[in-house]
């Protein structure tokens, strides 16, 4: 057969797929997501070849791989090492670059490094070597999403940063449509809360209805609201939620679930209140949420449950008390805390049990530096506090590890003040690098996570302050630039959060004051 038979003026595939089988999961999931892509025109790139999905039963395999590869624009390999050891996709390539000598060859790496995974015909050209245009769909490098559009860029000549401006843009309309979703859901909540009042033989089955909708706004979609930046929609829902839970005055009377969903739920709320910088209004929530789990704990001293609720609840009251100032309030209350922890059974401890421990060993670290004058006992809670963090790390999940990680960084500033105090300046340096360095690898790992971001931003300030004071032995202005760039991009997100917008002031503030290095 003459190879111009096999190949048209206008290619009928856009690209084919050569694969090893031991590769066929990875390989059908590239042919889904590139047939959903489109090209500049906004056409789908469809049909894309893949043996799987285009060969029809038949006795001439080769026939019809070869018509294919002919009738392709682009050779598309899956790289592996099992595609390097297989033969079939060492003679696809070579009959593409046959039949189709200008048409380009990309490869998708999603296993193995190049050498290992690159078949030779995908590497050399007869004599000569050549280096193929790859996406490096490994975890650690581009990844599906970059990879994919790296490889889209290639069947379409779109460029790259286009592709990803457009994606960018099609999240940010998601975004909105959650944001949409929240207001629509307030208004729901408000109806039922109305209906709840004026239909009182079913009052019971709206309370529950109403308080299901509050539960999942105010913790649920909040988690989610937070991670793009935007907690500012719930502001009316909270303020409603709250006057609805702030009504119920007789605690005794509600049943054991509504009284927990009420903790949780006015819990949260204070969180958003405190994150945005309203320390009256998260005091005044905590307040309230002290009094129900104080009641509950009353009505159930023994119940495991109840005693760690209100050891939170003790741990919360006492941390807007130590923002606002207040160390003689706090520091009893982070102590009723480790009080009512102890009291918790010795054996079947809960990974969340012992986070809260972690949090508030660390916190009575801070307070005795702060009012007591004791360094050396600020030291001691604070190594229990990172002894604790790092156990807690070890037994845990790999996907629960980032937030304690989030933890250890804050005990790790702490340490070093408290060496600081005791006259340890080397054991504080070394402290104030393991903080900054916990939180850097955080940031980076998830570069989006905007809780990770202000965490980084408030380390670098934190520590930037105490260098310039020569507590720490790292150039000031060098941390603060980093606080700066992340006090910048956290205050772009959302204009409106007055933690971020404070922050920010407090670090223009500092660049003021420091000399020109």
């Amino acid at each position: 057969m003459d190879d111009d038979s096999t190949r048209e003026t206008v290619p009928h595939y856009r690209a084919f797929i050569s694969y090893s089988h031991a590769d066929s999961r990875l390989a059908g999931r590239l042919h889904k997501d590139l047939e959903s892509s489109r090209d500049a025109d906004g056409a789908r790139l469809a049909p894309i070849f893949i043996d799987r999905a285009e060969l029809a039963a038949g006795p001439d395999l080769s026939a019809q791989v070869r018509a294919a590869l002919g009738q392709s624009a682009t050779l598309i390999v899956v790289a592996s090492p099992a595609a390097r050891a297989s033969r079939w996709v060492g003679q696809e390539i070579a009959l593409f670059r046959q039949l189709n000598p200008d048409r380009p060859v990309l490869a998708a790496l999603v296993d193995g490094d190049p050498d290992a995974a690159f078949p030779d015909g995908l590497v050399r050209l007869g004599d000569t070597p050549v280096e193929p245009l790859a996406a490096d769909f490994r975890k650690g490098r581009d990844g599906w999403r970059l990879g994919l559009l790296k490889l889209v860029a290639g069947l379409t000549g779109q460029p790259l940063d286009r592709l990803v401006q457009r994606e960018a843009q099609a999240r940010q309309r998601r975004v909105m449509a959650v944001t949409a979703g929240a207001v629509l859901l307030s208004l729901v909540l408000a109806a039922l809360l109305v209906a709840a009042i004026r239909a009182r033989n079913e009052a019971e089955r709206q309370r529950a209805e109403a308080e299901g909708l509050v539960e999942f706004m105010l913790t649920d979609l909040r988690d989610r609201l937070k991670g793009v930046g935007r907690l500012d929609v719930m502001d009316a829902v909270n303020r409603r939620a709250f006057a609805y839970y702030g009504d119920q005055h007789d605690l005794a009377a509600l049943p054991p679930d509504s009284l927990l969903r009420r903790a949780r739920v006015i819990g949260a709320m204070g969180e958003d209140d405190e994150n945005r910088g309203m320390p009256a209004q998260a005091r005044a929530k905590y307040l309230e949420l002290h009094r129900v789990t104080g009641t509950m704990l009353a009505s159930d001293p023994d119940n495991p449950e109840l005693i760690f609720a209100h050891a939170q609840s003790e741990n919360r009251l006492a941390l807007i008390e130590n923002s606002t100032g207040d160390n003689a309030a706090a520091r009893p209350r982070f102590k009723s805390a480790l009080a009512l922890l102890d009291r918790l059974p010795a054996t079947g401890v809960r990974p969340e049990w012992r986070r809260l421990r972690s949090y508030v060993v660390g916190n009575l670290c801070a307070i005795e530096l702060q009012v007591s004058g004791k360094p050396q006992q600020a030291v001691a809670y604070c190594r229990s506090a990172i002894a604790l963090g790092e156990s807690l790390m070890a037994d845990s999940k790999p996907e629960s590890r980032p937030a304690l990680q989030y933890d250890l960084v804050f005990h790790f500033i702490w340490l070093g003040d408290a060496q600081a105090a005791s006259g340890d300046k080397a054991g504080a340096s070394q402290s104030y690098r393991k903080s900054l360095a916990l939180s850097d690898a955080l940031q980076q790992s998830d570069p989006a996570n905007l809780q990770w971001r202000e965490q980084r931003m408030e380390v670098a300030f934190q520590l930037a302050r105490r260098a310039a004071r020569g507590q720490f032995d790292q150039p000031a202005r060098e941390l603060l630039d980093v606080a700066d760039r992340e006090s910048a991009f956290l205050v772009q997100q959302d204009p409106a959060n007055q933690f971020w917008r404070s922050n920010r002031i407090r670090i223009l503030t500092l660049g003021k004051e420091l000399p020109n290095e």
